[in-house]
């Protein structure tokens, strides 16, 4: 199993490196898109520093990765896979700033520049319909106003006609004063009617300048050109939101109001110190307490509607592509996805690699050192055994050689012929060497 497994990685060595370029190479074309959206102009300048930096890029992952393929799976265990696998986190890590968030600027660039646009309308739309909801709250106080300018005026016709209040019908002071408190509030009423006109209007110019911003949002072309245009028709916008907050007349109602109380000046009895001057003077008190009663109520009607939240100024801020990506990421996770799994996909073979070598450890007995021999190894290893026998022949073949010459010359030389033996004998009784005889 082990010999089939090692055999099979060596086969997918050339499909893991051409792979691993494949990959590299998208990466690196589309971090050159995302770099080109942050730099301004076509120029050289931009564009060769676009392409220098997207082929390092691509260059340095090729490298990480392909150190990581060949050396990860080689160790099983202790110091050396432990740093090997913090190498990893940091290089992925870097892979991911300075590339992964670059390809997604370019996968989703576009659609999150749309989606900032789109809620950025959302956003004008909430503030146009809280200013022209404040503005016409102020109408809310019309019939209150023309509640009290009816009921001074049927008074002042009362007294008039019957003396209902003075005793004495016929037009006087009392009389006078009841009509023309009644022409104050109704005139005020009168105001703020008019004003619903101008009211209606600048809504319907904020809801075609709406119309208009969620055109350019959905229509085609560069969403750079689109975003200049775009705020362009959102400054117009925002002048129409604050001048539909200035409409509002709650302010003129609040002014009014106390100027009604605060500006009432009794008049004299136009009967004298007759009883009919007294009851003048007594009925021109209750008027003006009826005119605070009045006042304070419409000062704090309109008081609460100056309250309500104010439809502040909001200033279009355009993004670029990337930032946009970065601030809508959340809204784009299947591009984040994307983006990060080109850059990291090789790690998913280095996992892959980790698994097939402990599987072949295992079955080797779980050594590190384990023998790898190709057959040109084996050649040469018989050639290598081969020339060792070879010269151990020569070895041997020489020590005998040395062996017989050596024997050769420790014997005597031989007799030569015809030449009589001569023989020594010992005298054993006399103890001495006899002379050598001739055998006779």
């Amino acid at each position: 199993m082990a010999k089939e497994l090692r055999q099979s990685v060596a086969h997918l060595e050339g499909t893991m490196t051409a792979g691993l370029a494949v990959l590299c190479t998208a990466s690196g074309y589309w971090t050159y898109m995302g770099v080109r959206g942050l730099l301004d102009g076509d120029g050289i300048l931009p564009v060769g520093g676009a392409i220098i930096y997207s082929v390092a890029v691509a260059v340095g992952i090729f490298v990480f990765w392909s150190y990581m393929l060949r050396f990860m799976p080689l160790f099983g265990r202790g110091r050396a896979r432990g740093g090997l696998w913090i190498a990893l986190i940091l290089g992925c890590g870097a892979i991911m700033a300075m590339s992964s968030w670059l390809n997604a600027a370019a996968l989703a660039g576009s659609g999150a520049v749309e989606q900032h646009l789109a809620l950025t309308v959302e956003e004008y739309q909430r503030r146009l319909e809280q200013a022209h909801e404040n503005a016409l709250a102020a109408q809310s106080l019309v019939p209150d106003l023309e509640r009290e300018a009816e009921r001074f005026r049927q008074l002042s016709d009362k007294e008039r006609e019957s003396g209902a209040l003075t005793g004495t019908s016929g037009q006087g002071t009392v009389v006078e004063l009841l009509a023309q408190k009644s022409a104050e509030l109704r005139t005020l009423a009168d105001q703020i009617r008019d004003s619903r006109e101008a009211l209606d209007r600048l809504y319907a110019l904020g809801g075609q300048k709406l119309g208009t911003l969620r055109e350019i949002v959905s229509a085609s072309g560069d969403i750079a050109d689109r975003s200049v245009v775009f705020a362009k028709e959102a400054v117009a916008l925002v002048g129409i939101i604050a001048d539909l907050q200035q409409s509002s007349l709650a302010q003129s109602v609040k002014r009014a109001a106390f100027d009604l109380a605060e500006s009432f000046i009794a008049p004299s009895p136009s009967g004298g110190t007759s009883a009919l001057g007294i009851a003048q003077n007594d009925v021109i008190q209750e008027i003006e307490a009826a005119i605070a009663t009045t006042s304070q109520r419409l000062a704090q009607a309109a008081e609460e509607i100056l309250e309500r939240p104010k439809a502040e100024p909001f200033r279009f801020v355009p993004l670029a592509a990337a930032e946009a990506v970065l601030r809508y990421a959340s809204e784009f996770i299947p591009s984040w996805a994307g983006a990060i799994a080109i850059d990291l996909m090789p790690g998913v073979l280095v996992l892959i690699l980790m698994v097939v070598q402990g599987a072949i450890r295992e079955r080797e007995g779980g050594s590190d050192q384990v023998l790898q021999v190709t057959m040109g190894d084996m050649a040469a290893a018989l050639a290598a055994q081969e020339r060792l026998d070879e010269l151990r022949a020569r070895a041997r073949k020489r020590a005998e050689e040395a062996e017989r010459a050596e024997a050769a010359a420790a014997s005597p030389p031989p007799k030569p012929a015809g030449e009589p033996e001569v023989t020594l004998a010992y005298d054993a009784a006399a103890g001495r060497r006899p002379r050598p005889s001739d055998g006779r």
